[in-house]
């Protein structure tokens, strides 16, 4: 990288890119301080320490809060185009995160919005290119989207199913066994099918046995379903899976990923993407 680059496009390459090892080290503490910063809101909820460590906490979320807002202001700052990140998705993401703090400041009942922040958690799905897991997250995405209409069709056998076997118990064994409503009876059926078992509800007639024992079985039998549906999907596309390269680099916009090596517009949100030649220079591939 050249000495001579102007201010806003290196901290451009080391917020939006994570190939350089100050990109590298930003996501990285980036990620650290968002799980600091759930774990202090999760643990001031807890009455205990809240009442021990309270006022710690308190000076933890407002410096946390300033350091988002510096990042916030940052990414505004050093993109092309800091209203099309502002409202695109993680824009609103970054400022949700704030927000809460600088509200109680005047409404202190608001206080239990701060749990908002937990939604900053979604930015370890971005850094998880730096452990080499983002193709994977990416494929499974992809398989649960081309698996959708399939497990919808099961899912409306299940509801199908889970109806009938409701409908049995409660007209076998009625409200004396605890089959007080059809909706109660169903939701026993979904507890047994699902062979989950609560055992709140259970049957009390030799017939009524018969019927739940049957319905464990089909249970068994429906839940290998959309197993067997996504690993097929699963399968077919890592057997086809591209070798093409993709650029370690994230929209300045959109954060979206997977593009290829020659990309100049994100092809997810269509915006200009001002690469550096060494992002785009192709990696070494393994032997």
């Amino acid at each position: 990288m050249s000495e001579a680059r102007p201010l806003r496009d290196t901290l451009e390459t080391v917020i939006f890119g994570t190939e350089t090892r100050g990109g590298n080290l930003f996501d990285v503490a980036l990620l650290i301080t968002i799980l600091a910063s759930v774990a202090v809101v999760m643990l001031d909820s807890v009455n205990a320490y809240h009442e021990l460590y309270g006022p710690l906490f308190r000076i933890l979320e407002i410096t946390f809060t300033l350091v988002f807002t510096l990042e916030y202001l940052t990414r505004l700052w050093c993109v092309r185009n800091p209203m099309a990140y502002a409202i695109s998705f993680w824009g609103v993401i970054d400022l949700l995160a704030i927000l809460p703090t600088f509200l109680t400041l005047f409404v202190p009942e608001a206080s239990s919005l701060m749990v908002i922040r937990l939604l900053r958690v979604l930015r370890v799905f971005r850094i998880l290119h730096l452990f080499e897991l983002h193709e994977e997250y990416i494929e499974i995405i992809g398989v649960l989207r081309a698996t959708s209409r399939s497990i919808l069709v099961f899912f409306s056998l299940v509801m199908v199913t889970v109806v009938v076997f409701g409908c049995l118990l409660y007209v076998i064994d009625g409200p004396e066994h605890g089959f007080v409503s059809i909706p109660m009876s169903i939701y026993w059926a979904i507890v047994t099918i699902t062979t989950v078992g609560y055992g709140d509800v259970v049957p009390g007639t030799p017939m009524g046995r018969f019927v739940a024992s049957i319905g464990i079985l089909v249970g068994y039998s429906i839940l290998a379903v959309p197993t067997a549906i996504i690993t097929s999907k699963l399968w077919e596309r890592l057997g086809s899976r591209r070798a093409a390269q993709t650029l370690a680099w994230n929209c300045q916009v959109c954060a979206g990923a997977d593009h290829a090596l020659d990309a100049a517009f994100c092809k997810h949100c269509g915006a200009e993407m001002d690469i550096p030649d060494e992002i785009r220079a192709p990696r070494p591939t393994l032997p």
